[in-house]
């Protein structure tokens, strides 16, 4: 593995482009596709500039988030996961370091570049990532509250491309928390096999993220039919890995339930995007989700 390579790796590229798509719901969850207008939109517009500006921010975020994940855990991996890049030699736990301190001051920084919400938001991201790989993860609940915060934040960041609504529609962020929650603590069996009770917890929280989806649907400026395709497919998604974790509570069972969570991350947003500013724009957001598929083929997910 060479060293850039490695380093690539270290930053998870798939699942940096679900964070662009938490960035692009809450981007029209604020009315942003609004203020473009129904004529042609030019690369100089105002409101795509904010939107480049956001999705720089998140590819540093999360990027540099996971990066320190594999910092804080190195001397873990050494034992578990002997072929992760710092484990391996491939990268040193100091390039590594750098990298994410990098990632994280550019991903605050361009954060900045859109409005003091923004920036602040993303500062807030920056902190949680840094709690989370160092502290939160060792714990059973708060780690998985912690995590979903993280991604909560990365939605409100989005919502920040007009930060009136940050105010008015932070409740959304409460979706990816419960989600991601979710997902954290199925990761807990990755290695060595799933717990069946926090596997059936799972279940329930993705029914309470599908239940408040549909809640979120009587809003009026958020309407259903656009949503529902997006809907049945993200369900199709998440249940049957999950489910057949369950009957095994195998590591590889868990760990393909995991991928299919993070993947499915896409959908979510997808769905809910289609329902505030209809179904091309949701086809806009899935759009990303065979990108995240064919680097998920050549890039560690977990």
């Amino acid at each position: 593995m060479s060293r850039l390579f490695a380093h690539l790796v270290l930053m998870r590229p798939a699942n940096i482009v679900t964070a662009v798509a938490d960035i692009l719901l809450g981007f029209a969850a604020s009315g942003s596709v609004l203020l473009l207008g129904d004529g042609p939109v030019t690369v100089a517009h105002p409101q795509l500039r904010v939107l480049a500006w956001l999705v720089v921010a998140t590819v540093g975020l999360y990027g540099g988030g996971v990066v320190f994940n594999d910092v804080f855990d190195a001397e873990l991996d050494r034992i578990e996961r002997p072929e992760r890049p710092i484990p391996s030699g491939a990268a040193s736990r100091a390039s590594a370091s750098v990298l994410g301190t990098l990632l994280l001051l550019g991903g605050i920084g361009a954060a900045f570049q859109v409005s003091r919400t923004s920036g602040l938001i993303a500062a807030a991201i920056a902190v949680l990532a840094l709690a989370y790989d160092a502290v939160g993860k060792h714990h059973a609940v708060l780690g998985p509250l912690n995590m979903g915060a993280c991604r909560g934040g990365n939605l409100l960041l989005g919502l920040s491309a007009v930060p009136a609504a940050v105010s008015q529609l932070w409740y959304l962020a409460l979706i990816p928390v419960v989600y991601i929650a979710a997902i954290t603590a199925i990761s807990r069996g990755e290695v060595h096999g799933g717990d069946k009770r926090i596997l059936l917890g799972s279940v329930g929280l993705y029914g309470l993220v599908i239940g408040a989806i549909l809640v979120l649907t009587r809003l009026p400026q958020v309407r259903l039919w656009p949503a529902v395709p997006f809907l049945a497919l993200f369900s199709y998604l998440i249940f049957p890995p999950l489910l057949k974790a369950i009957g095994s509570l195998q590591p590889l069972h868990v760990r393909r339930a995991v991928k299919a969570g993070v993947m499915a991350l896409i959908l979510l947003d997808a769905t809910v995007a289609a329902g505030f500013a209809g179904w091309a724009y949701g086809l806009g957001v899935l759009a990303l989700f065979p990108l995240s598929r064919w680097l998920a083929g050549h890039f560690a997910v977990t």
